[in-house]
């Protein structure tokens, strides 16, 4: 079957590099050369890296011919603009950030460095990653390969659509509430969000340091499990990441389904505004699980309605002073005045959107004498309730079933005016991260002609049985394979 470059997986790739039948140059200019042309239309890069890029790629031929690949050499991949690169300005999708460069490489970029993978440029976010539509960056709106007049999702958006539009082959996103799972079933691709501690935080700019968590994007989920065992592991550096054994994530993810128990929960089947097509492609996905031999077990979360509230407190918060240090001072937008408070206060007026402040606000009110207790302590004590939830349905089942969102993508521009119904996009998967449990999105199925997403979720550090289950069902279906029209008539360089 003859590909061309940008459709191919991440296996495909690596079989023919490591067999000599392409160059990661190759590879890599066929990726550079399909930016240049599409990505006026999708905007998904802040900034291409093309010139690094194809002096990556040339280093990985280098390793390919000495026999020291790795999986993931010669590999393009997309990075969104909030990880800390030292070759290319870390934005944050913001103007108080706009041409920063960093003194140092994020634990993530290091780690693919190292492994000869090849960067194409840094994804556009929503500002500080604080969104669900990529609307939110102060720069442009990326939009959806499936339907350019639609929202990619977000905060990841960017990461998303670079994948699902085949500008890179594999991307990393940070998801705080849902910022790669959501986005991820906006696109039609897979996304994951590991346990929180699995991957090293060190060099993300931080937006809610309890909630934060890096995980890849990829076209299907032996390419997420190949991506994650390369930025996966233990670094002192940050202080939240767990010394536990990364497990071998390939070794199993063949083994099936059958005899594994599927959590079913009523609390995610009945939340008012999910549209009916969402609702029926996802429990297809629930029958078909068990056509494959699962066992499918109604779980009680009761507590998990109130994640969402529970989030808009802890995240806005722990907002309030991560972003406490954008003053203009040291690094990023200076605008001087006549006192040093001016100078503050009209950096951060104008360096920030009003997203952004609008979480800061909330975050400060929460935290401040006289609320906090009645507010941000509560909050961690619901969050207590909803971790015990979970643990408590985990020692009856191995995965937890759930739409990825109540909706398939929306207009651009539908949501902007109405916060609240912004914040409703992240309903399904906001719980995972308030219990800091790992979860995938995956393809499947479609309602108006746009892809919805299944999302799993496992116990802590369960990546493992959530790959097997995601790759099982992608295994028995075909909705992984489906490509918007905007690349159905591809006709680049073919293999």
């Amino acid at each position: 079957m003859i590909k061309v470059l940008t459709a191919l997986g991440l296996v495909d790739a690596r079989r023919l590099l490591d067999n000599r039948e392409i160059s990661a140059a190759e590879l890599t200019d066929a990726h550079l050369n399909w930016i240049d042309e599409i990505d006026e239309q999708v905007k998904a890069f802040i900034t291409p890296m093309h010139e690094q890029a194809r002096g990556m790629a040339a280093d990985a031929d280098r390793a390919i011919a000495a026999g020291e690949a790795s999986p993931m050499t010669g590999i393009p991949v997309a990075l969104k603009d909030i990880f800390c690169t030292v070759d290319a300005p870390t934005s944050a999708a913001s103007e108080i950030l706009k041409g920063y460069r960093s003194p140092m490489d994020a634990t993530v970029v290091e780690r693919l460095r190292a492994a000869r993978a090849v960067f194409v440029g840094k994804t556009n976010t929503d500002e500080f990653a604080m969104g669900s539509s990529t609307e939110n960056s102060a720069f442009f709106t990326t939009h959806n390969p499936w339907d350019l007049e639609r929202v990619p999702g977000g905060s990841s958006g960017g990461s998303s659509a670079a994948v699902a539009a085949n500008e890179a082959m594999v991307s990393l996103g940070s998801d705080t509430g849902g910022s790669i799972r959501q986005p991820a079933g906006f696109c039609g691709v897979v996304g994951m969000k590991p346990t929180y501690g699995r991957v090293s935080r060190f060099g993300l700019i931080a937006f809610a340091s309890s909630l934060d968590q890096i995980g890849p994007f990829s076209r299907c989920v032996e390419d997420s499990a190949m991506t994650l065992q390369a930025i996966a592991g233990h670094d002192r550096r940050d202080a939240t990441s767990a010394p536990v054994e990364v497990p071998d994530y390939l070794e199993e993810l063949r083994a099936g389904v059958k005899g594994l128990r599927v959590g079913i929960a009523e609390e995610f089947s009945s939340v008012e505004g999910m549209e009916p097509g969402v609702k029926e492609a996802c429990e297809a996905a629930y029958a078909m699980f068990s056509e494959l031999g699962a066992e499918l077990v109604p779980v009680q979360l009761p507590n998990a309605k109130y994640a969402l509230p529970t989030y808009y407190i802890t995240a806005p918060a722990e907002a309030s002073a991560n972003l406490a240090r954008f003053d203009g001072v040291k690094y990023g937008l200076n605008i001087e005045s006549d006192t040093l408070l001016d100078t503050y206060l009209r950096t951060r007026g104008e360096g920030f959107g009003p997203e952004v402040k609008r979480r800061i606000m909330l975050g400060t009110y929460a935290l401040a004498s006289g609320y906090y207790d009645a507010y941000y302590v509560k909050a961690q004590k619901v969050r207590t309730l909803i971790k015990r939830d979970f643990d408590r349905a985990f020692e009856g089942v191995d995965v937890i079933l759930a739409p990825t969102s109540p909706t398939v993508a929306f207009k651009i521009g539908a949501r902007v005016d109405d916060p609240l119904q912004m914040y409703l996009s992240d309903i399904f998967t906001i719980p995972a991260n308030m219990a800091g449990l790992p979860g995938i999105s995956i393809p499947c199925g479609f309602s108006e002609g746009l892809p919805v997403s299944l999302q799993i979720m496992g116990p802590a550090f369960g990546e493992s049985v959530i790959f097997r289950a995601a790759h099982a069902y992608e295994q028995a279906t075909t909705w992984h394979k489906e490509r918007p029209a905007l690349l159905r008539e591809r006709a680049d360089t073919t293999v």
